[in-house]
């Protein structure tokens, strides 16, 4: 019996990978690569550097520019200490009438904003269809987009005497009110109401709908429901989107100097000591009031949950 046997031909030799070469950028590479923490820092040390420079640096700076003076003569400021400026930024008949106008205003607009974007938010979240939801929050995005100034601008001429305010409401004898407080409130509150619905909006799409089914359920009617088991959930979002309405408010100045007639508010003070009177510690003085009052309210309110939902 014979057997045949194949010869096997030999396997063709595979060709060999050249080994990279150590270089400074693969040796880090592999460093990083098994070093998450240090690779965490890396990314986080330019914004971190960012953040320390251009926010704390220049609050600290402002802190110090206050309790500097103008010398009256010169104009220059001096940089010897002095609590002048704190005091009569404290004690000034001006400044207490403006801060409490300030104070008003940016409660009044928190106000409005909040009772306007709970249920345009749960409508949002809760009972329109999908498609429609996206359509709205482009809707309420889209204004982002517009410019400031133009938004400002827009309601000066709607408010204006000639304006179409007045078109609508003159043939039932009415009038548009004109420039004055409750203007800046309205421009105010339109300027800022996305930046409510937004943080509203992403608290209430947390809510399961599982809770809302199971209050119906056990009889619970529509007021009690978002009283009882809604509104306690969503409390915190509330307050981020107050958060929001409330700094910006205290802070503004453009939409008092488009609409506001002669009314003034805090950051007028400070653009006018800053330009105008070139008197830069008192303006630093005037700018902690806004500064001392957000984080006041920030204290208050830390342990709520709002700071998570920012």
């Amino acid at each position: 019996m014979t057997t045949n046997t194949r010869a096997t031909a030999p396997a063709p030799a595979r060709p060999s990978v050249p080994r990279p070469r150590r270089t400074p950028a693969r040796a880090a590479s592999v460093f990083l690569s098994t070093h998450p923490r240090t690779r965490l820092a890396l990314l986080l040390s330019a914004p971190l550097f960012w953040l320390g420079v251009v926010y704390i640096v220049a609050l600290v700076l402002l802190l110090v520019t206050a309790f500097w003076s103008v010398d009256s003569f010169t104009g220059e400021i001096t940089t010897e200490f002095t609590l002048d400026n704190i005091v009569e930024v404290v004690t000034g008949s001006l400044y207490q009438t403006v801060t409490l106008r300030t104070l008003g205003v940016a409660l009044a607009v928190t106000l409005i904003d909040v009772a306007l974007a709970l249920p345009i938010a749960f409508f949002m979240a809760k009972v329109a269809t999908p498609r429609m939801r996206r359509v709205l929050l482009i809707l309420v995005l889209t204004p982002l987009w517009a410019s400031y100034l133009v938004k400002a601008y827009a309601w000066r001429s709607v408010l204006s005497q000639d304006g179409i305010l007045q078109w609508l409401v003159e043939p039932f004898g009415g009038e548009t009110i004109g420039y004055g407080l409750p203007a800046t409130i309205i421009t105010l509150s339109y300027l800022w109401l996305p930046y409510v619905i937004l943080p509203i909006y992403a608290g209430l799409e947390r809510v399961p709908d599982s809770l809302l089914e199971a209050s119906s359920d056990l009889g619970g009617r529509t007021w009690p429901t978002i009283r009882l088991v809604v509104f306690p959930l969503v409390l915190p979002a509330i307050i981020a989107g107050t958060i929001f309405s409330f700094a910006l408010s205290l802070g503004d100045y453009i939409t008092v100097n488009i609409v506001g007639g002669a009314s003034q508010m805090l950051g007028n003070l400070v653009y006018t000591n800053v330009g105008a009177a070139n008197n830069l510690p008192l303006a630093a003085a005037i700018a902690l009031i806004p500064i001392v009052i957000i984080f006041g309210y920030l204290f208050l309110v830390r342990r709520t949950g709002a700071l998570d939902n920012l």
